[in-house]
């Protein structure tokens, strides 16, 4: 299942899409906070696709407004750092992690940092340059994860059973913000750096561990890997963070980006103002922003 957060007719709702026919259609018979905000119905509905037969209002999505999956998460979004080996010896390489050998590249815990809900914004939506802030803006696809049932010291073999689905997010990020301070949340933490969307996926839709993740700067493919290459696998994430962080429903946590970045290029590949930078994840669909 597909689930979106949209606007129709100066309204907010929660639909399913079926986006080979070019449909939505909006549950009827839900409660109100249900029918018209994700994380209600993320933490109401327990299994979700119960009450959400498909009985309702269809709608072409050409005549809605879609909105990233969670347009306000609640928290912080959970991100990942050097998850995948490739991208972890480029970072090396590039110069950006200080002091790194490149026989170190590789992490053995995972880096985890945070981006605050304010980055948010959704497929379609533009990307604000930060004139007199940074001009080192780079992109980073990545599987988002969305946890559906909460819990705290989580074990791998349980993890799963916590994921609701997933959907695509863009960690952008300003470099020389993220070298300069040294601590990555304010590089990674300027409005509108993290598109995502366009949709929320139900994780019996899905097998995590073979995605294809793709990225493409105007034309130019930049990305090409399979979440199969991830260095620390779903379950050992959500391990570790639960450990002695309680796990929400509605809580997001960005997987890690593959190696394409534009700080691994020589020269770099920063994006320019006019650019558009698309994600594409198999099942997922396509999330693509232009940076203005």
């Amino acid at each position: 299942m597909k689930l979106t957060s949209l606007e129709l007719n100066g309204r907010r709702a929660v639909g399913v899409v079926d986006p080979d026919a070019g449909v939505v259609w909006i549950p009827a018979g839900m409660p109100e906070d249900a029918g018209s905000d994700m994380l209600a119905l993320i933490r109401g509905c327990g299994e979700l696709k119960t009450g959400l037969e498909e009985r309702g209002e269809h709608v072409p999505l050409s005549d809605v407004r879609i909105l990233a999956p969670i347009p306000r998460p609640p928290r912080n979004i959970i991100c990942v750092g050097k998850n995948y080996h490739a991208h972890a010896e480029e970072f090396t390489r590039s110069g950006f992690d200080a002091g790194a050998r490149i026989e170190e590249a590789v992490p053995t815990k995972p880096i985890i940092f945070s981006k605050p809900p304010e980055t948010v914004i959704a497929d379609g939506d533009p990307i604000r340059y930060p004139h007199g802030v940074s001009d080192s803006i780079d992109y980073e696809a990545e599987l988002g994860v969305v946890i559906g049932k909460g819990g705290r010291a989580i074990t791998k073999a349980d993890a799963y059973s916590h994921v609701l689905g997933y959907t695509i997010i863009n960690d952008m990020t300003a470099r020389d913000l993220q070298s300069e301070h040294k601590q990555w949340f304010l590089g990674k933490s300027l409005d509108t750096f993290c598109p995502m969307g366009p949709w929320l996926v139900t994780a019996d839709e899905l097998e995590p561990e073979n995605l294809v993740v793709k990225c493409w700067v105007n034309d130019e493919l930049r990305q090409n890997a399979n979440t199969s290459d991830l260095i620390f696998d779903i379950p050992t994430l959500i391990e570790t963070i639960s450990a002695g962080i309680t796990l929400y429903p509605g809580d997001i946590i960005a997987t890690g980006t593959p190696a394409g970045v534009g700080i691994g290029f020589n020269p770099p590949k920063f994006m320019k103002p006019g650019d558009r930078v698309t994600v594409e994840i198999s099942g997922l669909g396509r999330l693509s922003n232009v940076l203005t």
